[in-house]
C-alpha cells in the first residue's frame, strides 16, 4: 500500500479551527469551502473531527452550510463535494450515531471518548459496518514519568492506561485503524512525538495514522520511516503553507516512501 497523506480538519461549532494543545482554537473559516480546495490537491483522504461541546452553530454570514443538524449538516455538505475517502468523527456515542454519519456520506467514523466509556461500541460498529470503517482516536499526553497516558474529553480526563495497552485492546475489539495524536505536540510545529508513535505501531498490527506537531514538510516522512506509521496526517500546516500537499508528497518520496504523486 502507498503511504497516505491526510489533512485533519477540526470543527468547532460549525467553524473550521486550528488547535494548540487542545486548549486554544483559532477560527479559520468555512469547512465546506475547504473540501473543494482539497479536491484539487494530491492528498489521499480527509478527516473531519467535530470538537464542539454542544450542537450550537456559529451563524456567521459567511457560513454556507445547512444548520438544521449542526455537524451532520456539515457532513452532508462536505460529502456531496468530496472526491476522496472521508472520515468523520466527534461526539459519537451510539451505534445510531455511527449509522447517521455513514448514511450522510462518511466512509469511516472515529471513536474517542465513546471507545473508552463504551468499548463495546467498537465491536458493534465493526460488526455493522466493517472494521475498515472504524478508526479509534488515541489522544496521549506525557505523564512526567517517561511515558504517556491516554486522555479524553478534550484532554481533561485520564483513561488510566498507556497508549500501547489501549491500542492492543481496541484492535482486539475490532478497530480497523488507529489515529494516534499527541496533545503536547498539538499546534507546536516541533514535529511528531516519534517515540509515542513507535509505542503504538509496535503494539498493534492495524494501520496507524500519526498526527500532532508537524511544522515542516520533512516531518511527514519521519512518522513513517522512523516510527512505523502507515499514514502521515496534520492539520495546521495545510492551512498556512503554500502548496503543502505537493511539497509534502515530494519530501516523502525523496525519503524513499511510495506515495501517490
Amino acid at each position: 500500500m502507498k503511504t497516505r497523506l491526510i489533512p485533519v480538519l477540526l470543527l468547532k461549532n460549525g467553524q473550521l479551527v486550528r488547535s494548540e494543545s487542545f486548549q486554544t482554537h483559532q477560527i479559520l473559516g468555512n469547512p465546506v469551502h475547504e473540501v473543494e480546495r482539497f479536491n484539487q490537491w494530491t492528498v489521499d483522504e480527509l478527516i473531519y473531527l467535530d470538537i464542539s461541546d454542544d450542537d450550537w452553530i456559529d451563524g456567521r454570514e459567511d457560513m454556507k452550510v445547512r444548520r438544521e443538524s449542526s455537524a451532520l449538516g456539515i457532513l452532508e455538505s462536505v460529502a456531496s463535494r468530496c472526491f476522496m475517502p472521508l472520515t468523520f468523527g466527534g461526539r459519537i456515542r451510539t451505534l445510531d450515531d455511527v449509522r447517521d454519519r455513514v448514511q450522510r456520506g462518511a466512509d469511516k467514523i472515529t471513536l474517542s471518548r465513546a471507545a473508552i466509556e463504551t468499548p463495546s461500541l467498537i465491536t458493534e460498529a465493526a460488526k455493522s459496518f466493517g472494521s475498515q470503517a472504524v478508526v479509534v482516536v488515541i489522544d496521549a499526553k506525557a505523564n512526567g514519568a517517561g511515558g504517556w497516558d491516554v486522555v479524553y474529553d478534550h484532554a481533561r480526563r485520564s483513561a488510566g492506561r498507556s497508549p500501547a495497552d489501549w491500542a492492543r485492546e481496541v484492535e482486539r475489539l475490532g478497530a480497523g485503524e488507529i489515529l494516534i495524536q499527541s496533545v503536547d505536540r498539538d499546534g507546536s510545529g516541533e514535529g511528531y512525538d516519534l517515540d509515542l508513535i513507535r509505542s503504538v505501531t509496535g503494539a498493534t498490527t492495524v494501520p496507524v495514522i500519526a498526527v500532532g506537531g508537524v511544522g515542516r514538510l520533512e516531518h511527514f516522512a519521519a512518522s513513517v520511516v522512523e516510527a512505523g506509521a502507515s499514514a502521515a496526517a496534520a492539520a495546521n500546516i495545510f492551512h498556512f503553507v503554500e502548496l503543502s500537499d505537493r511539497r509534502a508528497k515530494r519530501a516523502m518520496a525523496k525519503a524513499g516512501l511510495d506515495v501517490r504523486l
